[in-house]
């Protein structure tokens, strides 16, 4: 499928989840997992906080027409919980969140 085509498609384009994960698999091997799902171009694991058991992580995934259920079950399969949607972008395009007064 070429570009054009995936912009075409649009769906959810981007996620931004907060996830909760054991400390294996690595985060390496977490991201690359994830970026294994139908319709994920790239994966971003931003590790935020650790602790003796477990790893806090800011998870961003782009591509087109990704499906949330099969992202969430692959976390879960990793040994991860989502612990918030953080943001979605769906559509033919990206819109990026603007600054208003009440920011």
């Amino acid at each position: 499928m070429t570009e054009k085509q995936d912009i075409k498609k649009g769906g959810v384009r981007r996620l931004v989840l907060d996830v909760l994960k054991l400390h294996d698999p690595s985060i390496v091997s977490f991201a690359t997992a994830l970026e294994q799902v139908a319709g994920v171009a790239a994966v971003n694991c931003t590790l935020v906080e650790i602790d003796a058991k477990t790893e806090n992580l800011k998870v961003v995934l782009e591509g087109s027409n990704m499906d949330f259920n099969l992202i969430s079950k692959t976390i879960t399969e990793l040994h991860g919980s989502i612990h918030s949607i953080d943001q979605v972008v769906s559509g033919r395009r990206f819109v990026e969140a603007i600054e208003t007064p009440q920011d």
